[in-house]
């Protein structure tokens, strides 16, 4: 019996230090700085601004349009009969739906092509990120950029290896 007790206690302290080492195995990433630095970000941000110049363009000549036959209806519409401008302004509000629809279209188009492009350079820093945790033994990952944790700066910071990695770039320094 006093046998058992002692290799119970044993059981129990042995169990206790490898919980205790495990602990140690805890890093911590700012895993959006790490999207943000990747020169893949970079390139879809220009991409992505492109395409939204474009859209800004084509929509703000279908708004002139649609202002502009406004404008000209308006004016006539002293001098016209009742049937046309009655056609006149069912033509103002169909051109309406039409550009409300292209500005939806062109939102839409955006997070798709934004979801498209994130999508695989999220997944380039998880297995960089996943690869240098497990060659560095490491267990747990946290993300810091959640701004949830407390105490990180104990912890190691992953950044420098990753950034090495995936020849990440310098991003400006944030503006107070």
């Amino acid at each position: 019996m006093k046998n058992l007790r002692s290799l119970l206690f044993i059981a129990v302290f042995a169990l206790g230090m490898s919980g205790v080492a495990n602990a140690q195995k805890i890093a911590h990433i700012d895993f959006s700085k790490v999207v943000a630095s990747m020169p893949e970000m970079q390139a879809l941000n220009k991409n992505l601004e492109k395409i939204e110049k474009t859209w800004k363009d084509e929509l703000q000549g279908m708004e002139k349009k649609l202002q502009d036959k406004y404008t000209k209806y308006s004016a006539e519409s002293d001098k016209q009969t009742k049937a046309i401008n009655e056609k006149r302004a069912l033509e103002i509000q169909d051109d309406q739906k039409r550009l409300n629809q292209s500005k939806q279209m062109a939102q839409n188009d955006m997070q798709q092509k934004m979801n498209d492009g994130l999508t695989p350079i999220v997944d380039k820093a998880r297995k960089a990120i996943q690869e240098i945790a497990d060659s560095k033994g490491i267990i747990y990952v946290i993300d810091t950029s959640k701004g949830v944790l407390i105490a990180f700066e104990k912890g190691e910071d992953l950044y420098a290896a990753v950034k090495a990695k995936l020849g990440l770039v310098e991003l400006p320094a944030a503006k107070k």
